[in-house]
């Protein structure tokens, strides 16, 4: 990994400009992402269609598109010099991200019950996000992060951790009441209750623009605000078209319920 790195960046400035670069691509796909959403559903689940390619199981699609996010960092940290590894802010961040897509890789997948197979357009895409997303999260951090001493102590880094572990546990709480709706043999859509999901439609998405927000505070780099960014702009779009189906679908469907910010939209 290592050599193909040097293969590619004749020094460290250069790859740190590219991995910069990187960040400001990310958030200019956020706002294309943004305008072609007003228009367009992110076609998966509920919104899947065959214009978007065949269908991949979603088991199946899960584990594969998410699994580069977590393979490529391990490559990175094992096999790339990874000069900041030591260093107790990069090992808590890092520690961050991989208890993220650790869950996400190895155990979500197998805990999804049914569930519409995932077009292969919107598979492939996220495959290819989480292998550009874990090269420029983790490259970052364990290569050239170099924070200020008594960094963990700063009020950024601590306000920024409890952000993350709170956004952790509503998006998995969120995702533990989605997978029970239904009975063992019941099919068909329900409205989910209990939890955030009491205040907003997009309970889920909530959880992870918190956690990765958090992150991005505590991280204080382009590129996690970079990864933020486009976070929140994926997942509100997904929380405000999940929030108009319920509404449409459902005519009891709680009117005081938000579609993302409780009490405010």
């Amino acid at each position: 990994m290592e050599n193909i790195l040097r293969r590619l960046f004749s020094s460290e400035e250069e790859e740190l400009y590219i991995l910069d670069c990187l960040s400001y691509v990310m958030m200019l796909m956020a706002v294309a992402t943004c305008v072609t959403l007003l228009f367009q559903n992110v076609p998966y689940g509920r919104y899947s269609s065959s214009k978007y390619g065949f269908p991949v199981n979603v088991k199946v699609a899960w584990f594969v598109q998410e699994l580069p996010a977590f393979l490529v960092p391990l490559s990175l940290i094992l096999w790339a010099s990874p000069l900041k590894i030591t260093v107790l802010p990069n090992q808590l961040l890092l520690g961050m991200y991989f208890c993220h897509y650790v869950q996400r890789s190895f155990v979500y997948p197998f805990l999804i019950r049914g569930g519409k197979p995932t077009p292969f357009a919107s598979f492939a895409l996220a495959f290819v996000f989480c292998i550009y997303n874990g090269y420029l999260q983790v490259r970052y951090l364990s290569r050239y992060a170099d924070f200020p001493q008594g960094w963990v102590s700063h009020p950024c880094f601590i306000t920024g951790s409890c952000l993350w572990l709170l956004g952790w546990i509503i998006n998995l709480h969120s995702d533990h009441i989605l997978r029970n709706l239904r009975r063992p043999g019941e099919t068909g859509y329900k409205i989910p209750r209990g939890g955030v999901f009491e205040y907003v439609s997009g309970a889920n998405f909530l959880g992870e623009i918190v956690e990765w927000a958090g992150f991005a505070l505590a991280a204080h780099s382009v590129h996690s605000f970079a990864f933020s960014f486009f976070t929140i702009i994926v997942l509100s779009s997904r929380a405000i078209a999940h929030h108009k189906w319920y509404l449409e679908k459902f005519d009891d469907y709680p009117k005081s319920r938000k579609a993302l910010i409780p009490f405010v939209f």
